[in-house]
């Protein structure tokens, strides 16, 4: 077995993956304070092919250099806007027919291996602040919620770690269904 170079790993360009079909998911982050949180999870995006990041809040936005220290250049591939009001921008993508679904411990959520995704159906992953996780009031107007099971002493991992884990799992789901 012999690890690949760099160069036989046929990535993409940034035009080539402007071009690609992307993947039916958008990220939502509200008020995330981390930058490298942030620039790690615009890395997950662009990894997966992700259709948008949405920062919403306190969440700050490229360029800066402690989110380019972890996306690593994803910044200028994975299309992504600000908003104030994460409550706005879950109303609004619900008005355009995307179901909505926070990324919380929540009465009656669904835990993620558990949940199914529907054909030809885009998804919204809203992910919380570091401490306090999705607002109640975001969690409240959401279509669902998936929850990540754990096991341990810890009842939460890292928000960059939940996306990765959550998006992985879609995209899977998405691509190679059972």
């Amino acid at each position: 077995m012999r690890k690949l170079e760099n160069s036989e790993l046929e990535r993409k360009s940034i035009a080539d993956f402007k071009k690609s079909e992307k993947t039916p998911l958008i990220l939502v982050l509200d008020d995330i304070r981390s930058l490298h949180n942030i620039g790690s999870v615009f890395r997950t995006a662009d990894a997966f092919l992700i259709e948008k990041i949405i920062l919403c809040g306190i969440t700050a936005t490229p360029p800066n250099k402690e989110i380019h220290k972890t996306a690593l250049g994803a910044t200028d591939t994975v299309t992504w806007e600000h908003h104030e009001n994460v409550l706005e921008v879950i109303e609004n993508l619900k008005k355009e027919n995307v179901t909505t679904l926070a990324i919380e411990q929540v009465e009656s959520a669904i835990f993620l291996q558990d949940f199914e995704v529907e054909k030809n159906k885009k998804y919204a992953l809203i992910f919380g602040n570091e401490v306090y996780g999705v607002a109640q009031e975001a969690v409240a107007i959401c279509d669902g919620c998936i929850e990540i099971p754990q096991l341990g002493t810890k009842h939460s991992l890292n928000i960059s770690v939940s996306a990765g884990i959550v998006v992985w799992d879609l995209f899977q789901k998405m691509n190679w269904p059972k």
